[in-house]
This record gives structure tokens, sequence and C-alpha cells, in this order.
């Protein structure tokens, strides 16, 4: 096992190529114990070099609406109108802090994501 930082592009490209070959690897063997260090300092360097961002608030909330299978009248029973729910939907209505707790309540959407600005 050789392990060592990943600190340039050539690192990344490399450990990748090596993660590829060891990628079945057994838990509990040397080359687990490889792919499992691997994938941390790859994780590590991803996070560094490629941040991925919150997601726009209305969208967020209209992903996880389709995934609950939800329409706008559900928004609007969170949100308590459905005009209301048609405004924040098509971006006529800022999110007030009062919405942001009951879509992060019943919605499970981080608050991070919800007081964004938009």
């Amino acid at each position: 096992m050789n392990i060592k930082p990943i600190k340039t592009k050539k690192d990344y490209e490399q450990a990748l190529e090596r993660l590829e070959i060891i990628f079945d690897a057994k838990k509990g063997t040397e080359k687990g114990d490889e792919l499992e260090i691997l994938g941390m300092l790859i994780d590590n360097y991803e996070n560094e070099k490629f941040p991925i961002g919150f997601p726009d608030p209305v969208e967020a909330i209209k992903f996880r609406m389709e995934q609950l299978g939800y329409n706008q009248t559900d928004l609007a029973n969170i949100v308590g109108l459905k005009s209301r729910a048609s405004e924040i939907l098509n971006r006529k209505r800022k999110l007030s802090l009062e919405m942001i707790r009951q879509i992060h309540d019943s919605l499970n959407i981080p608050t991070e994501v919800l007081i964004q600005a938009y």
C-alpha cells in the first residue's frame, strides 16, 4: 500500500485510476483498507476543489414536492393559502421565516437551503 496525499490534479487522476483497480477489494484486507483510505482522500480533494453549493430554494421545494408526489394544493396546506403557494412556486413571493419553518418541518428541506436569496 503506497498512499500519499492528493495535492494536484495528476495525484487526483492517479488516485482515481488506482481506485478503479481495487474497487472490488474485500473489507478487512490490505487492499480493502487501501480502498477505504483512498476513498476518503479522493472525497476530501473533491470537496475542496469542486464544492457543490446549495440548490435554489424554489427548485428544492419543487424537487421535494415531486419526490413526495405533492402538488400545489399540498404546498398550500403547508403555507396556508393556495395563492401563496402559487406565488412561491412562481417566484412572486419570498419565503418568510414562518414559511421556512413550515416547509422545513413538512418537507424536511434543510433551513440552510430555504434561507438563501433567490
